[in-house]
């Protein structure tokens, strides 16, 4: 790894003042767009390169530091990159540029408005998300925490229409009545346990609490995160799905709901410690709220016929895989659970990606609508075929990985509940996105078709596309539906954007070594 470009207390500092000088000159430059989208990509290069020069010091043990000044007193905003702080910086950096190439096409290709509103909002969402990554005590974590929620808070509203306003209103109550009814509580309760709201290996409440108090903290923990989505938290998720592809991207893979299970596990870690909380009876029910979700979050999914809601309540079960991994206790799952935030991202930004590239080039919404799609957008549907099989855990992409580690992590601390709901939820996995990979590749389409053999009583939507075995052809009024002859992928930048997180599912199956030795570092297994 590269040696830091600046000391490292001022590479910290910079890492906040980037995205906030680029979100000022994307507002003044907002009326040009190519130098708009210019500055959007050399602002979120820049971060990447900076966050990237900590990975190596962090690696050989070093864990970088910046105090500033006290917002109360006692309590510092103050920044420390740790190892689990790492791993969620790379993935948020990384992704912003990838996010930012795919949405100059989704943007310019679905002809939005607000585009200078939607990317400066953005940029204040990854310093959120990169002042939430350094966090050094749990007050810096909580305000940068409710930054996030207010400044993506505008792009789930973007289309400024009644239901995007309604799902505004709903993101915005149950995110911040959660944080500040139950989360501010937990933080304050740790003040009151521990005189400190520092972040400390081991735990911050080691051997200043025990028993009920601990387990109180922890549950207002879990459910007061409520970016993490555990049940009954989680009606935000889908509701934000209103807001355009790449808004679905952010929420779902590069911050919000990153921020959520980062949170929770940050908080396992460093203001519990693994040992406390196996020494804290009645907690594994926090595991058992984490498998309902996962669980039942799969079955809603599975009934999704829209495409954007299936994914969204694919990531509540999902994000509750990193939540249950935790609440396990183990040190492997909890290596399991900081690899799963890696391995989520890149897959379900793949499936986020491909849904948009599907809704620009072929103006598609629902999964009974994509039969035969795959013929015409080839490069999106292979995408989505690898972003499913890390979704569902598969070699040889590296959502496997992550799932090896958690149910490994289960078995050694016998967890058999924990590793039943891993494989149920496999199943569900499986049967909710390989129907969709099947029925894109197994029959082509015809524009201006009836569906299958036999199927005239199907609805408009239904018959956009004509399906037939390959090889067969068939006549018909390519008139009747005009959107459904000429469409073929979606402008570039959507291709090289999902194409680019698909081969890293793989990529990161193949080379997962920098964060698995930061992920275990996080349980001390390292320097």
């Amino acid at each position: 790894m590269s040696p830091p470009l600046v000391d490292l207390p001022t590479t910290i500092a910079l890492c906040l003042i980037v995205p906030f000088a680029g979100m000022l000159a994307l507002i003044l430059v907002g009326r040009w767009p190519n130098v708009r989208e210019t500055v959007t990509l050399l602002t979120a290069g820049t971060l990447t390169v900076l966050v990237y020069s900590l990975v190596g010091p962090v690696l050989d043990g070093l864990r970088p530091a910046l105090t500033l000044w006290e917002v109360v007193p006692g309590v510092p905003l103050a920044f420390e990159v740790e190892p689990l702080g790492m791993i969620f910086a790379m993935i948020a950096s990384l992704l912003w540029i990838v996010t930012t190439v795919y949405a100059i096409g989704y943007m310019r290709g679905n002809k939005e408005h607000a585009q200078t509103r939607f990317y400066a909002c953005f940029a204040v969402a990854i310093l959120s998300a990169i002042g939430i990554a350094f966090a050094g005590n749990l007050l810096t974590l909580f305000l940068f925490y409710e930054l996030m929620t207010v400044s993506t808070f505008p792009l789930v509203t973007h289309t400024g229409t009644d239901e995007a306003r309604r799902s505004g209103r709903i993101y915005l109550g149950i995110l911040m009545g959660t944080s500040i009814g139950l989360q501010l509580v937990a933080i304050v309760g740790c003040w009151v346990l521990a005189g400190s709201l520092d972040f400390v290996p081991g735990g911050l409440l080691a051997g200043k609490a025990e028993g009920w108090p601990v387990l109180i903290l922890f549950a207002l923990f879990v459910f007061g995160i409520g970016k993490a989505a555990v049940m009954p938290f989680h009606r935000w998720l889908p509701a934000a799905m209103v807001a355009p592809t790449p808004v679905s991207a952010l929420l779902h893979a590069v911050a919000v709901v990153k921020a959520g299970v980062f949170s929770v596990v940050k908080v396992v870690v460093y203001v519990f410690g693994l040992d406390l909380l196996n020494a804290t009876p009645a907690t594994g029910w926090i595991a058992a709220a984490a498998g309902f979700t996962v669980l039942s979050a799969s079955f809603v999914a599975l009934r999704q016929d829209n495409l954007k809601r299936r994914l969204a309540y694919s990531t509540i079960s999902q994000l509750s895989y990193i939540v249950l991994a935790a609440a396990i206790l183990a040190p492997l799952s909890v290596v399991g659970a900081a690899l799963h935030i890696m391995a989520h991202a890149f897959g379900k930004i793949t499936l986020f990606f491909a849904a948009g590239s599907i809704y620009t080039a072929a103006h598609k919404t629902k999964v009974s609508e994509l039969h035969g799609i795959g013929w015409k957008m080839p490069w999106t549907m292979g995408a989505f075929a690898i972003g499913s099989l890390s979704m569902i855990g598969l070699p040889p992409t590296v959502g496997f990985v992550s799932k090896w580690f958690m149910l490994s992590g289960a078995y050694d601390a016998q967890a058999w509940a924990a590793i039943a709901v891993l494989f149920a939820s496999t199943v569900l996995n499986a049967a909710y996105f390989l129907p969709i990979v099947y029925h894109a590749f197994a029959h082509r389409a015809v524009p201006g078709g009836h569906g299958y053999s036999g199927t005239h009583g199907l609805d408009a939507a239904d018959r956009a596309f004509a399906v037939v075995r390959p090889g067969e052809s068939v006549a018909l009024p390519v008139q009747e539906y005009p959107d459904a002859h000429d469409h073929g992928e979606a402008p570039l930048p959507i291709v090289l954007a999902l194409t680019f997180t698909a081969a890293g599912c793989v990529v990161l199956f193949l080379f997962p070594d920098t964060f698995l030795a930061l992920a275990e570092q996080l349980v001390g297994g390292g320097p």
